[in-house]
């Protein structure tokens, strides 16, 4: 036998297994007590306010923190380029606002981290835009910040929260708050929120006639 290859014991493997199964289950679990509760009215919500802010030249912002910034990127993507592969359309104003590795340093030495979204809202959002904050907790400072900023500038407010949505809430004209504290299971539950709302924005352009499908290029 190769001593330097691991093993994992028949025991410890079923145990792993185990952990997945909990894991798959709590994620399960957390989307369920959406379906159970009124998020979706929320989410249909907030898709009809986007996609009408976009027909009307509008750009969706998005910003978050960690995961949730790879979350504001994924989705920005799936405006900017195409979200399912059967529907060949125009590119939509999407900006994640956590892209700019210049801009994110030099705002986070010369003022502080908590004032960068607040700052790109402030300097990018024009009225009729729409920001979509993402915070797990509803607590982060710079998400807050941007979310009073876009009210300010008079850009539409949204947020992905979780929990019960923390001091966020209160400055979100509309928010999806995801039913758990465990930042794993409300991620999980945003992105899935992420993709119905990207989705359902598309169809309403597409009945519309605001945009028309297309020939892959």
């Amino acid at each position: 036998m190769d001593s330097d290859r691991a093993t994992t014991p028949a025991n410890g493997q079923e145990a792993l297994v185990a952990q997945a199964r909990r894991l798959f289950e709590a994620s399960i679990a957390t989307k369920r007590a959406v379906l159970e509760g009124d998020q979706l009215a929320a989410l249909a919500a907030m898709a009809t306010r986007t996609a009408d802010a976009l027909a009307k030249g509008g750009t969706l912002l998005l910003c978050g923190n960690g995961g949730s910034a790879a979350d504001a990127q994924h989705l920005a993507a799936e405006l900017l380029v195409r979200l399912r592969s059967s529907v060949n359309r125009q590119g939509l104003p999407a900006i994640a606002l956590a892209m700019d590795s210049s801009t994110l340093t030099a705002c986070g030495n010369d003022y502080g981290y908590e004032v960068l979204f607040e700052r790109m809202v402030g300097t990018l959002g024009r009225p009729g835009d729409v920001l979509l904050g993402i915070t797990t907790s509803g607590r982060s400072p710079n998400v807050i910040r941007a979310l009073k900023a876009a009210r300010r500038r008079g850009l539409v407010s949204l947020g992905f929260l979780g929990g019960d949505g923390g001091p966020a809430l209160e400055d979100c004209d509309m928010a999806f708050v995801a039913p758990s504290t465990d930042t794993a299971r409300v991620q999980e539950t945003h992105i899935t929120a992420g993709h119905a709302l990207m989705e359902m924005i598309e169809d309403r352009l597409l009945a519309t006639g605001y945009l028309t499908r297309s020939d892959p290029a």
